[in-house]
């Protein structure tokens, strides 16, 4: 099986913050993972397909806003209609407010915030490839 993959990078605004201190719903981080998956789907099946679940999801440090934020997405199996994926998002470039209101520092060594495994399908008569 080909490897299929796909990435996102991303500013976390200050109206992705509902927690105090602008920390970042780690809800937004699954979010991504689904439109991660979308595309993962309309690679390898050219349709966006279902989400069925997730196996596990772990939330591993805080997300501020003015975060940058990578994700990325892969499928690791392929069954007749379902499709395992795995998914990372990275802290990569983080906000200073303690700095200045502006200040962010890119990150030497970028930072998982969350990972987690799921489930998709993608109907039989839906499936284009």
């Amino acid at each position: 099986m080909e490897k299929i993959t796909s990435a996102l990078r991303l500013r976390m605004s200050y109206k992705d913050a509902h927690y105090g201190g602008n920390l970042v719903d780690g809800a937004h981080m699954v979010h991504l993972f689904g439109d991660i998956a979308t595309e993962l789907l309309i690679k390898s099946d050219g349709d966006e397909g279902l989400f069925l679940k997730y196996n596990e999801v772990e939330f591993l440090a805080p997300v501020y806003a003015g975060d940058y934020i990578e994700a990325y997405g892969e499928i690791y199996e392929v069954g007749n209609t379902s499709r395992k994926m795995r998914f990372n998002a990275y802290k990569v470039i983080t906000s200073r407010t303690d700095v200045s209101p502006s200040a962010a520092d890119f990150l030497d060594e970028p930072v998982l915030v969350c990972r987690a495994e799921g489930i998709c399908v993608t109907p039989k008569a839906s499936k284009r490839k």
